[in-house]
């Protein structure tokens, strides 16, 4: 069992299932959305239970994905591709200890020029 919250706790989350490995996006959309790269583990949808529902707001960022965040705080917390039966959480939303540890960087050919990626970690270019 995981938990989790925006940063003004309105929204709450508890995750009753498994996490996967996580993944650090580095996309223009998940830079500009969350000010850098974005790290989240995947989850079955029907584990993820949501408190303050009411105040996650969702942006359609293409036609296959919509981005959930705390509508009063600003927090980016989901990650989800509604035709598919999992959803992506914010890891940095997540409460305490997760005992897990980044598995890859994706879409690095989009990455800021700002900083190096340099922890050894497979990257993939899309």
């Amino acid at each position: 069992m995981h938990s989790g919250s925006c940063l003004c706790g309105k929204v709450k989350f508890t995750i009753d299932g498994a996490l996967s490995a996580p993944v650090a996006c580095h996309c223009t959309q998940c830079r500009k959305q969350s000010g850098h790269y974005f790290a989240s583990a995947n989850i079955a949808k029907a584990a993820l239970k949501v408190a303050g529902e009411d105040f996650v707001a969702w942006y359609r960022s293409s036609e296959k994905v919509r981005r959930g965040f705390c509508r009063n705080c600003g927090s980016f917390l989901f990650w989800d591709p509604p035709a598919h039966e999992w959803i992506s959480v914010a890891m940095g939303a997540l409460d305490g200890p997760t005992q897990l540890q980044l598995e890859r960087h994706i879409f690095v050919a989009d990455k800021g020029d700002y900083y190096r990626i340099a922890d050894g970690l497979p990257q993939n270019e899309h």
